[in-house]
This record gives C-alpha cells, sequence and structure tokens, in this order.
C-alpha cells in the first residue's frame, strides 16, 4: 500500500514536471517567460501570462527544462508603495542622525580635553545670557512705568473715563499708549526666548558633559 502511494506520488510530479516542461519549452519558442505560481488555495499554475487575479502575486521563472531561475513579484498596491517610501524615508533620516552624533561626538573629542573645559565654556555663554536677561528685565520695568504715567493721563479721557461727558483721547496720547503697550508686549516675548534659550543650552552642555565621558571611557576601555 505504501508502495501504491509512492509510486502515486512520483507519478504526479512527474506529470506535474512534464507540463511544466512542455509550457516552457513552447512559450521559449515563442520567445516568453513561463511562469509558476500558487493560487489562493496553494495549486500550482504554470503559464506564459499571469492572470490578472494574481497579478500581485510572486511567481517563480522557469527555464525550458521546468526549472525554477529566478522569481518575480507581482505589481505593489499603492499601500505597499507608501510602506516602502516611508521606511526609507525612516532609513534615511536614521543615518542622517547617526552621521550627525557622530559629527558630534568628533567635535567634542577635537575640541575639549577634560570635563572641567565643557563646564567653562558653559558659565561662560549663560553669563552672556544672563545679563541680556537683566537688561531686558531694566527696559521692560522702565516700560511698565511709562505706561503707568500714560494710562493715568488717558484716564481722563473717553473711552478709558468712567465720566460719559469726558472729550475722546487725544491722538498724541493715543499713539504713545499704542506704541508703549507693543513694545512691552516685544520684549517680554524676547524675554521670554532668551529665558528658554538659556534652558536649551543648559540641557545641550549636560547632554555634551555625559556624551564627552562616555567616549573617554570608551578609549580607556579599547587602551
Amino acid at each position: 500500500m505504501t508502495d501504491h502511494f509512492l509510486r502515486g506520488g512520483l507519478a504526479i510530479s512527474s506529470v506535474i514536471a512534464l507540463l511544466a516542461c512542455g509550457i516552457a519549452v513552447a512559450a521559449e519558442q515563442k520567445g516568453a517567460k513561463t511562469y509558476r505560481w500558487l493560487d489562493q488555495d496553494g495549486v500550482v499554475h504554470f503559464g506564459d501570462r499571469i492572470p490578472a487575479e494574481y497579478a500581485n502575486t510572486k511567481r517563480e521563472v522557469l527555464n525550458e527544462y521546468g526549472v525554477a531561475v529566478g522569481s518575480e513579484f507581482g505589481a505593489k498596491t499603492a499601500e505597499q508603495i507608501a510602506a516602502e517610501k516611508a521606511a526609507a524615508r525612516k532609513a534615511e533620516e536614521e543615518r542622517r542622525v547617526a552621521m550627525l552624533a557622530s559629527r558630534r561626538d568628533q567635535v567634542l573629542l577635537d575640541t575639549y580635553l577634560t570635563v572641567e573645559e565643557i563646564e567653562a565654556l558653559r558659565d561662560r555663554r549663560l553669563e552672556l545670557i544672563d545679563t541680556q536677561i537683566k537688561v531686558t528685565q531694566n527696559f521692560l520695568q522702565g516700560l511698565r512705568v511709562i505706561l503707568q504715567k500714560l494710562q493715568f493721563e488717558a484716564a481722563e479721557f473717553s473711552p478709558y473715563s468712567k465720566d460719559p461727558a469726558a472729550p475722546p483721547i487725544e491722538g498724541r496720547l493715543a499713539q504713545e499708549l499704542s506704541t508703549t503697550m507693543d513694545s512691552i508686549m516685544l520684549y517680554e516675548k524676547n524675554l521670554q526666548e532668551t529665558r528658554k534659550r538659556k534652558a536649551d543650552i543648559v540641557a545641550q552642555f549636560a547632554a555634551d558633559i555625559v556624551r564627552f565621558q562616555q567616549l573617554k571611557a570608551e578609549f580607556a576601555a579599547q587602551e
């Protein structure tokens, strides 16, 4: 019984091989490729053309003897193309980040000899920023004093006065109020940005110190 099944299996394989060879030879004579592919049920198919429903299916290319000599992939869907592009962009971004990190490491090693040198440069930069912050704060304080005086003066005129019979505010005074308030808003924004820049510098130098120590430890371990 076992021999019967073996002979039966060999016979089926032989038929498939002969069929593949026959199709391959015919296709070779026509100058076309011969393909072998599986349908959704796992059934093997041969032919010199791929049916539309299997256009996205992977297929093997056969030579004139019915032997697979290569493979091809079907047309890619829009989702597959979009996924490949996204993966390529991600890989390129990771490569760029790695390259920048490598350059940053080299700059650290070429610029500093000790952690103390990094801290000294950090302190000098922070001192300059603190000076800029103090100057801006003093200027803002002066502008706020001017604004208070202008608002006190404007309180006698409409629309700032509660007196319905108050005369309208003079053009000069209205312009000074507007200009002073605009200046205060501008310098408050500058002050906020300067403080943020200070925080960024502190964080960057902290990261540089940690990375510098790691690089030095790695070099020491290699020696």
